[in-house]
């Protein structure tokens, strides 16, 4: 993804040469790419010595994500019951 975005930036540089605007372009897709595209890089996690594997952030964050999706589910089926017997109904009838 990186090869093609500074190929993309290059040719813009190139084309900048004739119309100015073009350069304009070309720092704003490298600005965009390296705020937004890049992903963070991760250090590769040490799992020696753990039998099951899990590491105890990454669980802890999954706990996270799952009771906060549980808390919006229920939050849903309270402000909106109707609409929820009713997926509950099509769910069953699958």
């Amino acid at each position: 993804m990186g090869t093609i975005v500074m190929a993309g930036a290059a040719v813009l540089v190139v084309l900048g040469f004739g119309n100015s605007l073009y350069w304009l372009a070309a720092a704003a897709v490298l600005f965009l790419y390296m705020q937004y595209g890049r992903s963070p890089s991760s250090p590769p996690s040490a799992r020696g010595g753990s039998s099951s594997g899990v590491v105890p952030g990454d669980y802890r964050a999954y706990r996270d994500r799952r009771d906060k999706q549980a808390k919006w589910e229920r939050r849903y089926r309270r402000e909106r019951p109707f609409e929820s017997r009713r997926q509950e109904r099509e769910k069953k009838g699958r």
